[in-house]
């Protein structure tokens, strides 16, 4: 085991382990592509992927603060990657979606996480990362 991580309670080994892992995939992403996306923007992306939500409900389900989420959805409008649209019979709500050239890019962003993840498999194993996904995804009888 990693030295720096021997000491660390649960809360700091997930988020050591997610700024890694995010780190090794924004590298990834940006290696390969004229266009710089941030973990942010993932993050935006990932929530209205094949969806049209309303952008207060993205700013809501980010936690991301609302400024920083409307600035992060003009650079990704600004790089043809998001479209934002009026919502039928509301002048205030606007909403968003993916353009084909974002939904194309999101795409071979997923292929790159899938990569890291069969490295990771062929590391310490495929039941392991399995084990692993059904461990963070059951309920942990945690909220905040």
């Amino acid at each position: 085991m990693d030295s720096d991580l021997e000491h660390l309670d649960l809360v700091d080994l997930i988020s050591e382990r997610h700024l890694l892992l995010r780190r090794i995939t924004e590298e990834l992403w940006n290696d390969s592509s004229d266009i710089y996306i941030s973990n942010s923007e993932w993050f935006i992306m990932a929530r209205i992927y094949k969806k049209q939500p309303a952008i207060s409900y993205v700013s809501k389900n980010v936690d991301i603060s609302r400024q920083a989420t409307h600035k992060f959805i003009k650079r990704l409008e600004s790089q043809g990657l998001v479209e934002v649209m009026n919502v039928k019979n509301n002048k205030k709500e606007k909403c968003i979606k993916l353009t084909p050239l974002g939904e194309e890019y999101y795409e071979k962003n997923e292929a790159l996480k899938a990569s890291l993840e069969k490295k990771i498999a062929d590391k310490i194993g495929e039941k392991q990362v399995a084990f692993l996904k059904d461990l963070l995804k059951s309920d942990w009888g945690v909220e905040a």
